[in-house]
């Protein structure tokens, strides 16, 4: 663990520069950076609203985040988590509208399975098409985001739509009404806060998926650190030569890499099916899927770097509005280039560790002090390495 956080120093690092070069571009503007980021605090954490909006911003980052980060875990880059949370989105509508005769709380449970199911299928096919035929990744989870968008589109204009309703989104599989929901969802936060008389605004739409997401990542990290099954996949991305001369099957980590990637992909559909708007509408994700590569990149592929990194970024998507509103020069956009100035100080920390000459060939731009070169090595120094190291 100690180790852990000491490979989110330099993301640190890199966010308190970013905002240092935000600031000073707010400056050549010739707007106040001190107003600017007084607008970023205070309508992302100075008030209960804030903070609610926030963390729902923040929810399905967290499931994408997680998603993109096990499958680097296994030297893999999902590009796909954007297709695989709009089929888990749209399933989950799909078995609340075609079994709307069970019970509810039946149906919240098959929903949210089928959410996950349908988007660790979505992932999986590519994960089969790389291990069995070496078709990279890369290319087939973007493919596999076209027909992802196409299909589900199809299908809800077609066959699940309300007649004449302008807005392409499905029948409803809950109705909200007055205070109370009717069917199938999942409570939101002032629900779960109420037996504990702790208040909180009923117009929130933060629910349940955020709980479900720190458990995702508490889950995600007792997998990857704490299981035979989280080494051998952390193995396969480490080295997979010295992985599969250990007896470590690289085909069957990638598959399962994919398919817990795209797992937690799909539950970005509990969040927006189950928890606000009770049914798939068509053109929900604003670029979830791709935002999830960037809060793995922060997050240093951990658990909680990507917590921390899915909230500073739903912090930044709650903010824009606001800074976009009472600055006179700044737009909403000026929080999107925050993000990729983040991105792009993230991304050179491999250039500032190869001034120093501590990368090593084979590991990922991983600059561990004392680390084996093990690409380098022959496959028995190697593999035995690998066993001994906790990676």
């Amino acid at each position: 663990m100690k180790d852990s956080l000491k490979q989110l120093i330099f993301p640190l690092l890199a966010v308190v520069a970013a905002f240092v070069v935000g600031g000073i571009i707010v400056w050549i503007i010739g707007d106040s950076p001190l107003l600017v980021y007084e607008l970023f605090a205070t309508s992302a954490f100075g008030s209960i609203d804030g903070i609610g909006y926030t963390l729902f911003y923040a929810t399905p980052l967290i499931f994408t985040g997680l998603a993109v980060a096990v499958a680097m875990k296994c030297g893999l880059l999902n590009i796909g988590a954007e297709g695989q949370l709009v089929v888990g989105a749209f399933s989950a509508a799909w078995v609340g509208l075609t079994f709307h005769s069970l019970p509810a709380a039946l149906l919240v449970i098959l929903a949210a399975l089928a959410a996950m199911v349908m988007g660790g299928i979505w992932a999986g096919i590519p994960g089969v098409l790389k291990a069995k035929f070496g078709a990279h990744e890369v290319i087939t989870t973007i493919m596999m985001n076209f027909i992802a968008l196409s299909l589900v589109s199809y299908l809800t204009q077609y066959h699940y739509r309300k007649q004449g309703d302008p807005i392409l989104e499905t029948y409803p599989i809950a109705e909200v009404q007055g205070d109370a929901v009717v069917g199938p969802h999942i409570p939101r936060m002032h629900a779960l806060l109420a037996p504990f008389h702790i208040g909180f605004p009923k117009h929130l739409p933060l629910n349940l998926a955020f709980l479900l997401a720190i458990a995702a990542c508490v889950v995600v990290y007792i997998f990857l650190w704490k299981t035979k099954w989280g080494y051998e996949l952390r193995a396969v991305g480490a080295n997979p030569s010295a992985a599969e001369y250990g007896g470590i099957s690289i085909a069957r980590n990638i598959v399962l890499a994919m398919a817990i990637s795209g797992m937690l992909a799909g539950m970005v559909g509990i969040n927006e099916v189950l928890g606000y708007r009770y049914r798939y509408y068509d053109g929900f994700s604003a670029l979830y899927g791709f935002t999830g590569i960037a809060v793995a990149l922060l997050g240093r592929n951990h658990p909680v770097g990507v917590l921390l990194a899915a909230i500073l970024f739903g912090a930044l998507n709650r903010a824009s509005l606001f800074i976009n509103i009472f600055t006179d020069k700044i737009s909403k956009d000026w929080t999107v280039v925050l993000q990729a100035i983040v991105i792009l100080f993230v991304a050179s920390e491999a250039m500032f560790r190869m001034g120093a000459g501590r990368v090593w060939p084979g590991r990922s731009g991983r600059a561990d002090a004392g680390a084996v070169p093990l690409v380098e090595a022959d496959p028995e120094t190697a593999a035995e390495s690998l066993i001994r190291e906790e990676i």
